[in-house]
């Protein structure tokens, strides 16, 4: 294999699907990682024919066909509410990775908070959910928001201003904001702060009483159901790894 082609520890556990990048870095940090029966040394890069160990009996062999770069995973998933983003939280009732199942271990780009729903993306590729997460600033996300009291133009003109939210100490972008109903209107954002379409709403005295994401960049809800996943076609993901600047894996090119 040729140093481009070579994978740094952490990345090569994480594509394998044990564990993502930064808990490999806490595994060799902790001597838990063995490559050709010596301990693994943080940054260092995995050739082929490697064997690569994890204390504790798992094993994976640097071969093409399960290295880093196995198959790429991508999948639309739709929260319900009440379902809390998160891997590891012993207090959460119910998490995403429990309605999600798979052979190979996938995360997500960007959450959701526990009384929202909607779409997810889910995918074992993690270079894919930083791009994704790097450009949270430019790639679109379309909402559809219930308020508990009726709207008005001026709500909607001033909502797509830009809004400054005292607690953060921000100003929102300017957004698109169209009414829907008396009570719901459509918000498309570029931003991904914390609470960001609550707390907008709540600086005008609107409550939110539903929120549901029906887009992530050229993805769409669509006919999904609450707590139903799907794969996503290859023309979808080869759009979406075009959309963040990457090449598209094989796989895709269909």
């Amino acid at each position: 294999m040729t140093e481009q082609k070579a994978e740094r520890i952490n990345k090569y556990l994480a594509q394998a699907g044990i564990c993502s990048r930064r808990q490999a870095d806490v595994l060799v940090e902790q001597g838990k990682v063995l490559v050709n029966g010596q301990k693994a040394e943080s940054g260092m890069k995995v050739q082929p024919g490697d064997k690569v160990e994890l204390v504790g009996g798992k094993e994976q062999k640097a071969k093409k066909e399960i290295k880093g770069s196995a198959q790429k995973l991508v999948l639309a998933f739709y929260k319900p509410v009440g379902v809390t983003c998160t891997e590891k939280d012993k207090f959460a009732d119910k998490k995403v990775l429990d309605y999600v199942k798979t052979r190979t271990r996938v995360t997500y780009a960007g959450r959701l908070d526990k009384e929202s729903e909607g779409l997810m993306l889910l995918t074992n590729d993690g270079d894919l959910i930083q791009r994704m997460m790097k450009g949270s600033e430019v790639h679109e996300k379309e909402y559809v928001v219930k308020v508990h009291k009726e709207l008005t133009e001026e709500f909607i003109r001033d909502m797509g201003q830009g809004v400054y939210l005292e607690e953060l100490k921000r100003t929102t972008k300017p957004c698109q904001v169209t009414m829907e109903g008396k009570y719901t209107f459509r918000i498309v954002l570029t931003q991904g702060m914390n609470r960001q379409i609550r707390r907008m709403c709540e600086t005008f005295g609107y409550k939110v009483k539903a929120l549901k994401r029906v887009r992530i960049m050229s993805v769409e809800l669509g006919t999904l159901k609450s707590g139903e996943s799907r794969v996503l076609t290859p023309q979808e993901c080869a759009r979406l790894y075009r959309a963040v600047g990457m090449q598209v894996p094989g796989e895709f090119l269909k």
